[in-house]
Formats: C-alpha cells, structure tokens, sequence
C-alpha cells in the first residue's frame, strides 16, 4: 500500500503569474508596443468586416501645445464608446482629426517668428503648416498613449490638400446656391489680431468698463405734446462704450414706453419714467419733479444736439429698448452694433465706423483721432465733461465679449465681410437655411436631452453667419474681380478649377499663382475683360471644421455604407462649447451641401474642474495633466476615472481622487487575480460543465452574471459608462470578493481537482471571469488585455480581448425560475443577519473564527422549509463548521427584524479541527489511514488517491 498523502499538497491553493501590483506606468508603455507591432486597430476592423457600420466623427482638436485634461477625457470618451460599439458587434473605424488652420497656429507661429517679424503670406503659410505638424505628431502620441485606438498613421488634416479642396468646394456649392454675400454690417472685431471674429469665437469674461450717463441736448421736431418740450431739455442716454459716441448717429426710444421730463438741479432731462430713480442713483441728483408725460412713439423724427460732434441726430423708434438698464433711450451708432446697424437700415443713417484693423480712429477731433478705441474712453468722458453733457460716470463690472484666442476684449466694427444668409433659400428650394436646419435638430438624438433645446435656440436666434477671416492661415474664399469693370467672376464650373489646383497643391496654390493660372484658360468677364484679382481674405475656421462630414464621411475613409457617397455620422461627442462651435458650423454646412445634419446623436461633456471646483489651468497650479497621469498612475486609472464620472456634467479631478481611484482599481485586480489563480488548472475544453450540471449556487450567480451583462450592455449603448463601472466595481468587490469568491473557497481548495462540485465552481467562475474581463476591456484597456494572457481560452476565442465580442446573455442564462431566485435572495437576508451574530460571538470572545463557530437557527412557515431546502450548503454560504436547524439555543439569540420568526444563535461547533480543512467535526478520527481529517476531507482524499492510481 502506498504512503499516505501529504495534506497540504492535496489541496488545491490558487497559483497564477498574473502579478498582484500592476505597475502600470512601466508596462502600459510595453504592451502598447506590441500591439502596434501587431498592428491591433487594423486587425480589429479585420474581425468585424462585413458587421453593421457604426462611425463616430472626431471633432478635430488645435494642434497647439500639451493636451490637457479635458482634451484627455474628450478622447478617452470617444474611445469608449468605438470600442464598445465594435465589441458590441459593430464595425466601428475612428478616424482622428486635427483643426490645423486659424488664429490658434498663427499665433504661435508669430511668437516664433520673434524680432524676425513679418514674412510673405505663401512663407507664413509653410511656417503654420510645419508648426501644426509638429503638434499633430505629439499629441498622436499622448493620445495613443491612452490607449486609444484609431487610425493614427492616417489622420484627417484640416491643411491636408485634399480636405482644402473640399472646404473650398462647400463655399462654392454655398455660393451658386445663392447663400453667400458680401456686405457692411458690424462684427465683432479684435483689435489685436485685426480680424473679424464669428460669434462662436468670442467669449464673455468679466471686464470692468465706464458707464456713463450723458446728455443731448433737444433741438426740435417730434410729435403731439411732445414737439413742444422746449430746447432747454436734454435727453438722457447711458452707455458702457463712451468710444463709441463719436459715431453716434441716432437715439432709440420705445413707442410703447413712458417717458417724461423731469426738473432737476442739472436741468430739464427727459428719460423713460420708469428709469428717474436709476438716474438720481446713478447721478447724485436729489430732486427730481416731472414737468411732463409723453409717448415713445412721439419722439420720432424729434431732433438732438450731439454733445460734441458738430451734427444733430434724430430720435428712432425700436422695439429692442428695454427699461432694465440705462435711461430707457438708447445711444444708437449703426456702425458698431447689431440693433443698431438694423434701426440705421430701416431709418437710413450713416453706417459710420471710421476705425482701421488696430481700432484706431482715422477720423474725428483732434482729441481722440489716431488713438485706439480703448485708450480714448477717458478722452471721450473728457470731452463730455468740458462740454458740460456728462450727468454721471462709475465703473462698472460687466461680463464682455473676448476674443477666444487672445483673450482681450473685442469691439463690434461695420466692415465689408463675406457673410451666409440664415433667411436664404437655395436656389430651387422652399426652405430657408434657417428653417431646414432647425427641422433637422428635431431629428437627431441629443445627449444630454437639453443639448436639442440649447441648439435649436442657437440657430433660431443667430445672425447671418460672418465666414470671412482678414488672416493668411487658412481657406482662401474663391471670388475673382475682374480688372476691368470690378465685378466678381460668376462662372462656377470656372471657379471650380481653382478646387482642381487645391487637390494637387494644397490652398498654397492660391498664393503661388496669378489667377489666369488658377482659373481655366481664356476665362473671360462679360464685360470683354480677363484680368482677374484675388479675394485676400480667408474662410472662418469653424466653415473648415464644420466641413469635415464633407471630407472625411467618405468611401475613400470606409466611414459609408456600400454605395453611399456620403452619409452623416452615428454621434458627435464634444464639450458644451461646441453648441456653439463645432456642432454649430457642422450642422450649417451639411444642412447647406448635404441637406441634412451630419449627425444623428449628439453627446456633450462637461468641463473638468480641481477638487474645489475651479478650472484646471497652469497659471492656478491646480492642473493635472493625461501624461503626468499616465506616469504616476497609469493611463488605466485615467480612463477608470472617465468611465466613473458622470460626464454630462462637470467633473473634479484631483489627487484625492485618484488615490481613491486606485483603492478601486486594487480591488478590481485582486478579484480577477483570485480567478485566475484558482482557473490556473482549468482547461475549458477538458474540464467545464454545461450550466445545467453546475450547483444551484453556481447557477445563481451564472443567472446574476446574465442580468450584469444585460445591464452594462443597454449602459453601453446609451453611453452611460458611470453606470458600467460602478455595476462592474460591486459586482467585484461586494458579489464576488465578500461573497461568491468567499463561500467558494472550501470547495475549490479541499475538494478533489476533478471532482464535479470543484468542477462546478471553475466553471462558474471562468463564465464569469470571461464576461467581466469582456465587459470591462472598453475602460481598463491594458489591464484586460493583461488578464486575458492568463485567462484559459477556448480554440474560438481571439489572442486579444479587444478583438473578442462582449458576452451574450443566453451564455449564462440557466433556466432558474423566478421562486428559484427570490428562494436564495430570502437565503442571502438570512446570511446577513446569521453574520451579524457571528461578528457579535467574535467580539464577545465565544469564537476567533468562523470555523469555531456552529450557528442554530429557528424559523417559522415557509422560511423553515427553505433553510430545510438547503440545509446542506449552509455551512458553506456561512463559512462555518455546523448549521443547525432546531434544538437549544444559546444566548443571545438575535431576532432580526427583517425575517420575522427567524432566530440565530451561536455556539461553538462541536468536534476536533480538521487538519486539512480546518472545519470541525465530530468526525475527525474515524479514518484511520488519514486520522486527523473529517468526513468531507475522507471523501476528497479518497477520490485524489484513485485518481492517482488510475493515472499511474
């Protein structure tokens, strides 16, 4: 007979090479090797060929300095939802993109250039393209190191020549359709990069201007009661822009209002009635008595006296007035605001605005000619003052228009821009411009659903779109002027040529050529003339980006169905700016070319603040940058921290959190470090049973693996990511670790290597592991590529999870009723409340462990029947020796109010240790070949011994 075995050696411990700590800094780097080694994006589009197309566009980002935090969770986010898209079954290509054109670049590139000052445009121009190159190629880098899949070694480029081509070609298609006109109106205007500036460019921060209260004296006219207020009254007139008082050419009353004329200790002034107590406020006046009520609408035609120009300027009427602010009649200058310029159309004033690129005056008194805008507002409170017409003058901190890119405040200017008509209709078509892409935004899904309301609102309210740019960087607006007779080249199958050039040369061609190269030859004005001159400025870089649906929704880019020349995206996912931005300029354009949005969803995300809620930036010190994550964290805690936010609004990054983060990822490792070591001799193919052979427990926590899945996949189709990581984190730490794992342990170390009850649990935990490692791949890209190394895989499943598919339902689906899965929630009520005796027998000394420990229960009804049902898996779902149902009870006897008639008691259990198992029992000492093992253990030995005999 052969020696007995040694017990420690007969169980069967968890072994795996599968590392406890990640170190994820050091090896994220390595496997990001290998994958481009094997090239992972292209073999992943190679698996899902033929699948339902699903593309996500990427909103291109500047090419301009370190990606930041936000610009991280941007991409991360897209990644997340390519990835789970093509794990869902889908072919999924991304296709990265870069806005390369625009002042963003230009500015950079003119630091550059230092003291070396200014050069030709075509010279600039390879300057910006060689600036955004550099750029492109370092932010591919920070991207990929992400984790990030895509096609990197082919990216869309605004300033690649054929996407040139393409916004050139979207202009001209805007033109012939009768959209597109030149004309004088004012724009916002910055002075510091002398150019016009789309409302999308300009933002609103906080500015500290004068305001001023000023008087114009009556000259005469008006209507009714009003056309005899006599010319010692002055009208009263409030503003914020005492720069803009030289242009001044009208003053707007309401027609609905109540105006009056007050008599006070700085004259006879008139003003809406509504407004005396601002005034007196504003202006120290004490006393003010109405000498008179009159109408808005009885100031029409009235004439005033310009405090300081040499002109009188008639009273208008608006609707636009308001009695919330100011005086209640407005100071009305047509060339420096939007109302204005419209009541300046309607009552034909002078459109004035004599002011060059930088803001300074080219016209006026000697006092403030040749100064710029801003640095003549005190000149201008000066003149006011002397001339005794100044009532009132504060600061007054406002929020005001900036320039996006050099952040110093802007000035509406009236310039001769190019600009699209909102209110057009194309040439052939009902609907205006307007009216078809508000229809459209009815027809795509936005998320968060507010995002519909906040656009629809946009479109509704803009004004004619300003596309014109006076930069050198960009686009050139394809118009030829004739030499002769001045008027622009109407010949589009002509001004098509100049695309043709585009596709070859880049719009480089247009500064390398004279026209008569660029346009076909003998290309003739009908006035006889053909000599032609080039249009200097450059299209809007919200026109390029907002074209990209146009050039990168192509066959050529495989991002259409077969026999589709184009097609509009699945989803737009960007930060909330982009409302007015990208998915603003995107929509214009497709509705414009294509007819239709080029989005069916749209997603926005919120703004990443510090733990304090303020923005993240280099001059507060509070920023956190993706690299500087990536090297003391790991690119996977990054995209954990993505995957648990609620990204619809803004978000806190810190350091705290971070560490938080990685107490959760731990937890998350160590569960699947658990399965691995047990699966470590777990051959699928030998050793894995159908779910209908497997325990009833094992069947439930397959059945509750089926309904994760079902979960986490409808999560992942909304893109509701937070949900995914939280429902995988507790599946992890609560389903898994403090429960299933824990009660599986006796089982997968004492019982026989092949015996079925092992069996049984290696298989549930191998259907489980491989549906959480699926699940989770999208979000911990690299540690699920680690794990699946480990993981025992069938014949069937790929060498990389990330071309594997995510789990089906039906693969853990095991017929359980719906009694058999309220049966064994009653059983887990009644394990929590027998646990909470147990940690109070622990505390009281009675026991030091759960193996010393025998727990009685009483029950009454139905409840008695169900622990009878499954009497024999207690001990093991308790982690103790001995479950007794019935008989004397020891004190304290715990009767939880959750389970009435339940009663739990505990006592210690009864018989010797185990050697083996460590349970005990009464048992112990009965086998005589093995006499210090219990009865279970026997069996266990006994099968391990025939097992090596029938090997042998």
């Amino acid at each position: 007979m052969t020696e007995p075995l040694e017990l420690k050696k007969t169980l069967n411990l968890p072994k795996t090479d599968f590392p406890m700590k990640a170190n994820l800094p050091q090896n994220e780097p390595k496997q990001l090797e290998a994958w481009y080694a094997r090239k992972i994006y292209e073999r992943i589009l190679e698996a899902r060929k033929g699948k339902p197309l699903f593309v996500l566009h990427d909103g291109p980002p500047y090419p301009t300095g370190e990606i930041h935090l936000g610009t991280g969770l941007n991409k991360i986010l897209k990644d997340l939802i390519v990835k789970t898209k093509s794990m869902a079954g889908h072919y999924a290509p991304y296709v990265p993109g870069w806005d390369c054109h625009g002042l963003p670049i230009e500015t950079q590139v003119e630091k550059e250039l230092g003291e070396k000052g200014k050069v030709p445009p075509a010279e600039f121009r390879k300057l910006c393209r060689k600036f955004a190159t550099r750029y492109v190629e370092q932010h591919k880098r920070d991207f990929k190191r992400l984790g990030i899949f895509g096609r990197w070694n082919d990216p869309y480029l605004t300033m690649s020549f054929g996407y040139e081509a393409t916004i050139a070609g979207a202009f001209l298609d805007f033109m012939e359709k009768g959209y597109v006109y030149r004309g004088r109106k004012p724009v916002y205007w910055c002075i510091y990069d002398c150019t016009a500036l789309a409302e999308a460019e300009v933002e609103y921060e906080d500015h500290s201007s004068p305001s001023i209260w000023v008087k114009f004296g009556v000259v005469g006219g008006g209507k009714g009661d009003a056309a005899k207020i006599g010319k010692d009254v002055s009208a009263v007139i409030w503003t914020t822009t005492p720069w803009t008082l030289p242009h001044n050419r009208a003053l707007a009353f309401h027609p609905g209002s109540e105006y009056v004329v007050v008599e006070t200790e700085k004259g006879a002034l008139l003003l809406a009635a509504d407004r005396v107590t601002a005034l007196q406020a504003e202006s120290g006046i004490k006393e003010a008595k109405v000498r008179g009520t009159f109408k808005g609408s009885d100031f029409e035609g009235m004439k005033f006296q310009h405090p300081f120009v040499p002109i009188e300027v008639p009273g208008i009427l608006a609707d636009y007035v308001t009695l919330d602010q100011g005086s209640g009649i407005v100071h009305t200058a047509p060339g420096h605001g939007a109302d204005d310029f419209y009541s300046g159309q309607k009552y034909g004033l002078e459109i004035y605005a004599p002011l060059d690129d930088k803001g300074v005056y080219l016209e006026g008194l000697p006092e403030y000619k040749g100064k710029d805008v801003f640095s003549a507002n005190p000149i201008v409170v000066k003149l006011l003052e002397d001339r005794g017409a100044l009532l009132g003058n504060h600061d007054y901190k406002h929020s005001y228009p900036h320039c996006w890119r050099c952040h110093n405040p802007v000035i509406f200017r009236a310039t001769e821009q190019w600009f699209i008509k909102m209110d057009q209709a194309a040439q052939g078509r009902q609907k205006t411009l307007r009216q078809e892409a508000l229809e459209e935004i009815h027809q795509v899904k936005w998320i968060p659903a507010w995002g519909e309301d906040r656009m629809y609102e946009m479109i509704e309210k803009r004004p004619d779109w300003t596309v014109s740019r006076q930069r050198f960087w960009g686009v050139p607006i394809i118009v030829f002027y004739c030499d002769g007779c001045g008027k622009r080249l109407e010949d589009y199958k002509a001004l098509r040529n100049v695309v043709k050039w585009f596709e070859k040369e880049g719009a480089d061609a247009w500064y390398q050529h004279s026209p008569e190269e660029l346009l076909p030859p003998g290309t003739k004005c009908p006035c006889g003339a053909s000599k032609w001159r080039k249009e200097n400025d450059i299209l809007d870089v919200w026109f390029d980006s907002g074209s990209s649906n146009l050039a990168v929704l192509t066959p050529e880019n495989g991002l259409v169905e077969r026999g589709q020349d184009w097609r509009p995206a699945d989803v737009y996912l960007e930060g909330p700016d982009q409302y007015r931005g990208w998915f603003h300029s995107s929509l214009l354009v497709a509705t414009g070319v294509r007819d239709a949005a080029p989005y069916r969803g749209v997603v926005s995300h919120g703004w990443t603040l510090d733990e304090h809620g303020r923005p993240m930036s280099k001059s507060l010190g509070n920023a956190l940058y993706p690299i500087e994550i990536c090297e003391r964290w790991g690119a996977d805690l990054l995209r954990l921290w993505v995957a648990s936010v609620e990204y619809q609004a803004d978000m806190k990054m810190s350091e705290r959190v971070m560490t938080q983060l990685s107490e959760a990822y731990r937890k998350i490792r160590n569960t699947f470090r658990f399965a691995l070591g047990n699966l470590s001799d777990f051959a699928p193919s030998r050793d894995a049973l159908t779910n209908d052979q497997l325990e009833e427990i094992d069947r439930w926590m397959l059945d509750r693996t089926a309904e994760l899945v079902k979960k986490c996949r409808e999560w992942y189709a909304n893109y509701e990511f937070h949900r995914v990581y939280h429902a995988i984190h507790d599946y992890c730490v609560v389903d898994l670790s403090a429960f299933y794992f824990d009660v599986l342990k006796d089982r997968l170390y004492t019982k026989a290597a092949k015996s079925k009850a092992r069996r049984s649990a290696l298989t549930a935990i191998w259907k489980i592991t491989s549906a959480l490692v699926r699940l989770a791949a999208p979000v911990l890209v690299f540690t699920a590529e680690e794990i699946w190394k480990f993981f025992p895989k069938t014949s069937v499943d790929p060498e990389s999870i990330h071309i594997a598919l995510f789990p089906e339902v039906s693969e853990f689906q095991t017929n359980m009723t719906a009694a058999q899965r309220e049966e064994w929630q009653r059983i887990l009520l009644v394990r929590d409340e027998a646990l909470k005796a147990l940690e109070g027998a622990r505390n009281a000394k009675k026991i030091s462990s759960g193996l010393e420990a025998k727990v009685i229960l009483h029950a009454s009804h139905s409840l008695a029947d169900l622990l009878e049902k499954h009497a024999g898996i207690l001990p093991a779902l308790l982690i103790v020796s001995q479950v007794q149902l019935g008989g004397a009870m020891e004190p304290p006897i715990l009767r939880p109010i959750t389970l009435p008639g339940l009663e739990i008691s505990v006592a210690r259990a009864s018989g010797k240790k185990c050697e083996r198992c460590w349970n005990y029992s009464t048992h112990v000492g009965e086998n005589k070949r093995y006499p210090t093992v219990c009865e279970r253990c026997s069996e266990a030995l006994a099968e391990i011994e025939n097992a090596l005999a029938a090997h042998n």
